[in-house]
């Protein structure tokens, strides 16, 4: 069992900056990658950014250049900074953990993010 606690959340205005950070607990050894996905009111759940326990990471194209997601495995925190945020970046934000084995995934809870003036 994985573990996954978002934090970082909350409102702010178009063009400002947010850190979330994703805390991992219980078979982190299993991890194989975590990603951030989010869902916007009446969207279908997206990939936002990726990162593999070799290094590379993924963005989805509306969020290269002002998104930078990064892993502190000391910490077993996963990062997603956000920067030149847009209201269409409103969303509730997911961390996600994919393992080999069944059940090859674990989500958080989600953090709100509400970019508006």
């Amino acid at each position: 069992q994985v573990q996954l606690v978002e934090s970082g959340g909350g409102l702010v205005q178009p063009g400002g900056s947010l850190r979330l950070s994703c805390a991992a607990s219980g078979s982190i050894f299993s991890i194989i990658g975590m990603d951030w996905y989010r869902q916007a009111p009446g969207e279908q759940r997206e990939l936002v950014a990726a990162t593999t326990n070799g290094g590379r990471t993924n963005y989805a194209d509306s969020v290269k250049g002002r998104f930078t997601i990064s892993r502190d495995n000391a910490k077993n925190t996963v990062y997603l900074q956000m920067s030149s945020l847009k209201p269409e970046d409103t969303a509730v934000y997911y961390c996600h953990a994919r393992v080999p084995a069944q059940p090859y995934e674990y989500w958080g809870q989600g953090t709100q993010v509400t970019v508006s003036s």
